[in-house]
Parts: structure tokens; C-alpha cells; sequence
């Protein structure tokens, strides 16, 4: 029976030739775009006290860091100038800021406090600040920030997880809901169900490893089991083991008994999903959790049922048809609802146009889309030219939609590896919600101190809220205040622009632009009599 014509044949066999070369060049792709950041996750330090590279005359009794959104410090250590470390265990969080107490009178030179934080998707991050006391010195050594073994250990258990999840706990859904009385393909589903029950664990100790910048050698230690566990990925492998496990028993029944279990394993498979992770944490989450779930659940059908199908129709086994005929109905509406769910999520995520180059989360989403492209091209000319014709029995065309159907499995397994990746860059939602914090810094003298704050704290158009006080804490009612910014190392030379008092006890500057990033010097030249000006300054870091 001839079902299609040469040239569409010849149109097919092309189209999966030149979809299964693109591949490799996408994957190749994903591997320099993936490794171009070093942020791990999307919580920002945004002020620091003492500031970073700054000099005191002696030692702070007390440090803080504040971050743009909550987080749960788990290392603090204080890296001393003869390079003995120093764990900080007394702290406290207040909002979004950490204070933390000094145990000990410190000696001059210059300290490194090295602290690692989880941010509220489960995401650790990680950084270090410099402060000298009384001179600098030379700065005590820091380990290396990124591990790269663990770095990759981490993704394989991610994609590893999304096989066990999607293709495994997926195809026990397509077995049970889709294939007839017959079950092509139950050892594959089998293997990538015990393969996501393998990685999930795994998984679970690679979170707790990066949480505390453990080496992979610290893998078997309990401490690393708790700590991942206690973070929000923690959730993501329990509910997976157990969608993982309803999988596995649906396999494991007979067939009719197998569909409740199947179902919910596949709504497992969008609850783990949603537990954690950068779009599951975003805001607004009554509408992000729902979407995630709907997405991976969506994944969890297509892919799932990529390779029974494609065995059915190779063996040509007598359910074959009415496999393709279920599936044919029910992945139009569920590609509708993922491609829409996936849609909302990267706007959310994404915000502006200018963020898919300009970020490494971006170039991810640009790989991604550009391998759905690819994916939904070829199943919709599996879907509009051949499923027709195999249904009816056409045993060449049923051959061509099981290569073809193989291609699909290649561009999915794709998928995953970008979507793994997107682990370690931080979304530009996040960037901008940092981006967006203002930079604070007290000026403190015998005549006279000062709190000023620059909001948003980055290069460009901002705006200056300036508290005067006298040096005692007391009120200062200056005539007339003048902020001067100046970065002598980049030819820039003073900007100085007058304040105005609105009414409510601050002095301000707004419409002022800062053109670059980087370490700027602030002085505050305070008016306090006709005969008498007070000149006080200190730096400040505005981010890029």
C-alpha cells in the first residue's frame, strides 16, 4: 500500500538528516554556553559591611552581608592574612541580611571572609570579600570557587534524573494509558525508571556537596546528606522517588491495574518538577508552581511515550495502530498546553528581549527553542503527513515514522542537557531583582558622618539619598550639601551635583547618571556655616 509520495519521502529522509547533523553542532554549542558564568545561582550579595576592599583601623566587631532575596547561610569562614581559617558559627538573619559576630580580636593585615549561602530554589552560591586591617597585605590564598568534577556530576545526575522521570515514569504512563493490551518497549522503561531512581539519590548528595564546597570525595559523609536534603531540591527527590516508584509498580501489574498507578507517577513527574528550581521559585508562584507542574507533567507524556511507540510500530505488533491513533489524539492539546505553559515561564524568567544574548540563561533558552524548532517541525510532519497513512496500515510509511520518531528521541535527549544547564546560571529575572538593589555606604568622621544610598545600585541613571549627621550622632543642619563622584583610574573626572532637602530630614540628588561600573570615591562636601565646609568621602562599588 502507498501512502505518501517519493518526494515526501525523500523530503522526511532529509529533514531527519539534517535535524540528527544539527545535533551535534547545537550540542557543541550548549558545552561553551553553559561554561560561560561563573554565577551558580540567583541570589546576589548587594551590600557588604565592611566593604569590600576596604581598610579599617580596627577590627570590626561585628560583619553582615546582605543579599537581594533570603537565604540560609551554610559555610561562613573567616580566612586570616597568615591563611588560617577561621569557621564563623555565631550569626544571625535578619530579612535579607546576615550579621555575623567576630570571635576574636584580629591582627593587621588583610582577611578574606569566605561565605557560601542557598538561596529559596535550593541553589547554592558562593563568593568572598577582602578587608585589611590597619595596612593591606598580601591576600591569604582562597580555594578555587568552581569545581569543575562536581560541576559535571551535577548535570549528569540531572539528566540523568529527567530520563528516569520523563522517559521512564512518562512511558509507564504510555503503557498503561496508550498501548493497547501490549507493551512494546517495558524493558527501556523499565531501565530508565531504575536508572532515575539510581540518579535521584545521587543527585540529592551532588546538592549537598555544592551547598558546602565539598570535593566529591566528601560524597559518602552524612553532614552532605543532610545538607541536601534540607534544601528545597531535598523535596524535589523525595516526591521523585515516589513517581519514580508508582512507575515502577505500574510496570510491575497487570494491565489494567497499572493506569492508576501511572497517573500518578506522570503527576509526580510535574510536582518534582515544581518543588524547586529557578521557575518554580519565581514570582508569582501561585501561578509559576502550576505552570511547572502542567510543563514537566506535558514532558512526561511526549517523551514518555517517544520509544514504546516507535518499538510498536517497528515490530508492527497488532496494538501498533491503535498506540499511534491514542497518542495522535492526545498530543495535540498537551503540546497546546506546554507550549504555552513554556511561553509564560520564559517571559517571567526572561523579561527582555536584550537578556537572551546578553545572559548565559538567555543563550541557553535561544539553544532550547532553537531545538524545538527542530522537534516540532518533524512531529508535526509526523503528525500531518505520515500518521494518516500508518494508521491505515502502510507498512513503509510506518517504518519511515519509527526513524523518524527516533530523531525526536535524539532532539529530547537535547533538551534535557540544556535544560540541565540551566542549573548553574542565575535567570535575568534574578539578575534584574539585584540589579535593581541599591548600594548603601556610612562615611563616619569626628566633624561630621553621613548614610548614603544610590538606588538602583548599578551603572546608569540613579538616584542619591543622603542622612547628615554630626560626628557624635547628633542632628546637622547643614546650609547646603554637594555629592562629588569621581574614578580617577578611568580618566573620569569629578561629577558634582547640588542636593535638595524635599522635607523629610534626608538630602537628595536625583536625574544623576553614573556612566561605569566599578570602584567609585564619594565625598559630601557639607556647608555647615559661611565660613565653614566639611569634606568627608569614602568608595563605594556600583555593579555593572
Amino acid at each position: 500500500m502507498t501512502a505518501i509520495s517519493s518526494p515526501m519521502v525523500d523530503t522526511t529522509s532529509k529533514l531527519s538528516g539534517w535535524l540528527a547533523g544539527g545535533l551535534l553542532a547545537l550540542l557543541m554549542a550548549f558545552t561553551v554556553m553553559a561554561s560561560t558564568d561563573q554565577a551558580f545561582a540567583h541570589a546576589a550579595l548587594i551590600k557588604t559591611d565592611p566593604a569590600d576592599g576596604a581598610v579599617l583601623a580596627q577590627a570590626p566587631t561585628r560583619l553582615s552581608l546582605t543579599f537581594s532575596e533570603p537565604v540560609s547561610p551554610l559555610v561562613l569562614t573567616l580566612v586570616k592574612p597568615d591563611g588560617t581559617p577561621l569557621p564563623l558559627t555565631s550569626f544571625r538573619l535578619t530579612d535579607q541580611t546576615i550579621e555575623i559576630d567576630n570571635p576574636q580580636a584580629l591582627k593587621s593585615g588583610t582577611h578574606v571572609l569566605s561565605w557560601r549561602v542557598i538561596s529559596a530554589d535550593g541553589h547554592p552560591v558562593g563568593g568572598s570579600l577582602l578587608f585589611s586591617i590597619g595596612a593591606p597585605s598580601e591576600p591569604p590564598a582562597v580555594p578555587e570557587a568552581v569545581d569543575w568534577p562536581l560541576r559535571e556530576a551535577i548535570w549528569i545526575g540531572k539528566v540523568l534524573l529527567y530520563i528516569g522521570l520523563f522517559m521512564g515514569v512518562g512511558g509507564a504512563f504510555a503503557l498503561a494509558w496508550l498501548s493497547g493490551e501490549g507493551r512494546p518497549g517495558q524493558r527501556f522503561v523499565s531501565a530508565a525508571v531504575l536508572c532515575g531512581l539510581v540518579a535521584a539519590p545521587l543527585s540529592l548528595g551532588f546538592q549537598g556537596l555544592d551547598a558546602l564546597g565539598a570535593p566529591l570525595s566528601h560524597l559518602a559523609q552524612p553532614v552532605i546528606w543532610r545538607t541536601g536534603l534540607g534544601t528545597s531540591f531535598g523535596w524535589t527527590v523525595l516526591v521523585a522517588l515516589i513517581s519514580l516508584g508508582l512507575g515502577l509498580l505500574s510496570l510491575a501489574g497487570p494491565h489494567r491495574a497499572a493506569k492508576p498507578f501511572a497517573l500518578a507517577g506522570l503527576a509526580g513527574v510535574g510536582a518534582a518538577l515544581a518543588a524547586s528550581g529557578h521557575a518554580g521559585a519565581a514570582e508569582p508562584q501561585w501561578l509559576t508552581r502550576p505552570l511547572v507542574f502542567v510543563h514537566g507533567a506535558g514532558i512526561g507524556f511526549w517523551a514518555g511515550a517517544l520509544v514504546p511507540l516507535g518499538l510498536a510500530l517497528r515490530r508492527q505488533t497488532a496494538d501498533a495502530v491503535v498506540f499511534l491513533r491514542r497518542f495522535s489524539l492526545a498530543i495535540l492539546p498537551v503540546v497546546a498546553v506546554l507550549a504555552t505553559a513554556g511561553i509564560v515561564l520564559a517571559v517571567i524568567q526572561v523579561q527582555t528581549p536584550s537578556a537572551l544574548v546578553g545572559t548565559a540563561y538567555g543563550r541557553l533558552l535561544l539553544v532550547k527553542l532553537a531545538l524545538l524548532v527542530f522537534l516540532f517541525t518533524l512531529a508535526a510532519v509526523n503528525r500531518w503527513k505520515l500518521t494518516a497513512s500508518a494508521e491505515a496500515g502502510a507498512t513503509e510509511v510506518q517504518r519511515r515514522l519509527t526513524r523518524s520518531i527516533s530523531v525526536e528521541m535524539l532532539l529530547v535527549l537535547a533538551i534535557f542537557g540544556v535544560a540541565a544547564g540551566w542549573r548553574f546560571t542565575p535567570p535575568p529575572r534574578a539578575l534584574a531583582i539585584a540589579a535593581a538593589q541599591p548600594v548603601s555606604v556610612h562615611i563616619h568622621t569626628l566633624q561630621a558622618m553621613a548614610d548614603l544610598t544610590i538606588t538602583p545600585g548599578h551603572a546608569g541613571q540613579v538616584g542619591a539619598s543622603m542622612i547628615i549627621m554630626t560626628g557624635d550622632f547628633g542632628p546637622l543642619d547643614a546650609k547646603e550639601v554637594t555629592l562629588v563622584l569621581s574614578k580617577p583610574d578611568s580618566g573620569i573626572e569629578p561629577l558634582k551635583r547640588a542636593a535638595t532637602k524635599p522635607g523629610d530630614g534626608s538630602w537628595r540628588v536625583d536625574n544623576l547618571v553614573i556612566p561605569v561600573p566599578g570602584r567609585w570615591t564619594v565625598r559630601i562636601d557639607i556647608l555647615v556655616s559661611d565660613f565653614q565646609i566639611v569634606k568627608i568621602e569614602a568608595p563605594v562599588d556600583i555593579r555593572p
